[in-house]
């Protein structure tokens, strides 16, 4: 299935099989080989009307899996591009090349150490060095939010400026999840190819790019 806007190109399907595939960059939040538990609400510490509030997941997919977290992830077919972001990248460190790291810092400091991870990791492509952004704007959505991975739009657009990416470059995102990749590209004048292989997400993408592109918005970074 593929969805075309101007600008926006979606495909439901598995990304390996579409390749190859023609873009400047690859920007990308892949299924890390965790098998990560959806199910938020384990986290109710038992309490009935909590999880009444937050019901399945906290609206991260309903406790459904994450389609190919339960395998390792080999981040080879992405590592010829130009530029490329992976985030998850200490769950396949041994299977990447020396690289920048990106550090997406979540939490204030007061609550570090206080539950699950306080940052997230990212392997840049070229450099060495480390460099980190702090956006907090998903503890606000833990109801809200569309995937149980999502990332902020402004972190996305952070990595793509840190990779160099040129405004009205291809960006690729082989496993878009919701989408969001694409809504930083909107608005910062890039071209987005975003492939998902959950129907729901793939949805979900759909729906939000088009309010996006309803706008009629460009934001400049």
């Amino acid at each position: 299935m593929k969805w075309q806007r101007e600008g926006v190109t979606l495909y439901h399907g598995d990304c390996l099989e579409l390749l190859p595939i023609a873009a400047d960059a690859v920007i990308s939040d892949p299924p890390y080989g965790m098998n990560l538990d959806t199910d938020n609400s384990r986290f109710s510490g038992g309490n009935t009307a909590s999880i009444a509030r937050r019901g399945n997941g906290i609206g991260t997919g309903e406790g459904k899996p994450i389609l190919h977290d339960d395998e390792p992830f080999d981040p080879s077919p992405w590592l010829d591009y130009p530029a490329v972001v992976l985030f998850g990248s200490n769950h396949f460190a041994q299977r990447l090349p020396v690289g920048t790291t990106l550090v997406w810092l979540k939490r204030h400091d007061a609550a570090f150490g206080s539950f699950l991870s306080d940052a997230e990791l990212a392997w840049m492509k070229g450099g060495h060095g480390v460099y980190a952004k702090r956006d907090l704007s998903m503890n606000g959505e833990a109801l809200a939010r569309c995937h149980p991975c999502q990332k902020p739009a402004g972190l996305m657009t952070w990595v793509m400026e840190r990779s160099k990416v040129p405004h009205g470059a291809t960006v690729l995102d082989p496993y878009m999840g919701s989408g969001t990749t694409g809504i930083a590209c909107i608005r910062t004048g890039r071209k987005f190819i975003g492939i998902e292989k959950d129907k729901r997400h793939f949805d979900t993408a759909c729906e939000r790019i088009q309010r996006e592109l309803a706008q009629g918005l460009l934001f400049n970074p």
